[in-house]
């Protein structure tokens, strides 16, 4: 690996970085050049470097301006930019400024130092940046030369998406964007056609799926009591390393996490409704493997990259099974194997369509739906 500054190439061997990602391979050329990029590419593909490492060779390290914009959907997600993007910047010659904007800090105290000196690289959530770029014009933004938004699908399910097109119609007009999301859902498709110009697009999501050892079991049961009795006997029957169960509800994930823990399992829910600090010590619990089972919804599960996840439950399966991409994404990683095992019944033919599309292998108990059968039926 070769980059235009030595600073970020000691910064990538530091990381033990040996090969770039297929995202950072198919992204780094084109956007160190200023091309927009829309890329598709889930959580755990190295797509934060895809990015900062354009960001950073675009970098002019004597310019005291603001430069570059990074949005993220949650002050968890920008905390962890942030300390990616410090990460490389300590081996730079020249003090480059990066701050963090997002709630939870000192809002007075942030519009005063910025009255003093601005940063050259900006990261932070959407609602705060148009705080004080927009409403309070102490953060000056329209000069900068890259926007990036990251976990994209994610700013949008959260109602960001007004905050992010009034931030980028304040940059200049040939400001580079880029977009970085598990998937590319039609309500944000508009924006990326008015926004981008000429933009590269990488998806990765269903390559990088079927390469991963991971079996997909399904498994038929009509009502809510089957589905409980069906997960208790797998947790009694199972031992894995680390499970993360997918529910589409929020009173489910805390219903379900108190059923396991009654059971006597280390388990955990995670979901929106979780205060910040709470949601900070739930996240270092996983990451240092003392709970064996999270029950999570998809908003709050985005920014867990973490290893050893051995199974995959779908106690739900998502509505959109683009997110069934990034859900079972997390298992099978550093060459391991993992299960994914997802609960279905006859409205979730949607789900059968999606795996056929893509090719993906799969095993069923039970009868599948209707409406993939006689789909199936229609195209032979």
């Amino acid at each position: 690996m070769h980059f235009s500054k030595t600073y970020i190439e000691k910064a990538v061997q530091a990381l033990g970085f040996k090969d770039l990602t297929d995202v950072q391979r198919a992204v780094i050329p084109d956007a160190t050049k200023g091309r927009d990029i829309v890329a598709c590419s889930q959580t755990g593909s190295g797509k934060t470097h895809a990015f900062l490492i354009p960001v950073f060779s675009r970098l002019n390290e004597k310019d005291p301006r603001v430069q570059t914009v990074i949005l993220s959907p949650t002050r968890e997600l920008a905390s962890q930019l942030l300390e990616a993007a410090r990460q490389i910047a300590t081996y730079a010659d020249e003090s480059i400024d990066i701050r963090l904007f997002s709630g939870g800090q000192d809002r007075h105290k942030e519009i005063e130092r910025l009255k003093k000196s601005q940063p050259m690289i900006v990261i932070g959530t959407p609602g705060r940046i148009k705080d004080l770029a927009i409403d309070e014009n102490v953060l000056k933004i329209h000069r900068a030369n890259t926007i990036v938004i990251d976990e994209a699908d994610m700013a949008l399910d959260i109602g960001f998406l007004p905050d992010i097109e009034a931030i980028f119609s304040t940059t200049k007009d040939n400001a580079q964007l880029m977009v970085f999301s598990a998937t590319i859902p039609e309500s944000l498709k508009p924006f990326l056609r008015r926004s981008t110009r000429n933009a590269k697009e990488v998806s990765l999501e269903d390559k990088s799926l079927r390469s991963l050892a991971i079996e997909h079991r399904f498994i038929r049961l009509d009502n809510q009591a089957d589905k409980d009795r069906r997960l208790l006997a797998f947790v009694n029957e199972t031992e894995p390393y680390l499970a993360l169960i997918f529910v589409n509800q929020k009173a489910d994930a805390d219903r379900l996490a108190s059923m396991l823990y009654q059971a006597g399992k280390r388990s955990i829910a995670l979901h929106g409704d979780l205060p910040s600090r709470k949601r900070k010590q739930l996240h270092r619990r996983i990451t240092s493997l003392d709970v064996q089972y999270v029950v999570a919804t998809d908003m709050a599960s985005r920014g867990l990259d973490i290893e050893g996840v051995s199974h995959i439950i779908n106690y739900d399966l998502p509505t959109d099974m683009t997110f069934y991409v990034h859900r079972v994404g997390r298992t099978a990683r550093m060459g391991q194997s993992g299960l994914a095992i997802s609960y279905f019944s006859e409205r979730d033919g949607h789900a059968f369509h999606y795996l056929d599309k893509h090719h993906i292998n799969y095993t069923v108990k039970g009868t599948k739906p209707k409406s993939a059968q006689n789909r199936r039926r229609i195209k032979r």
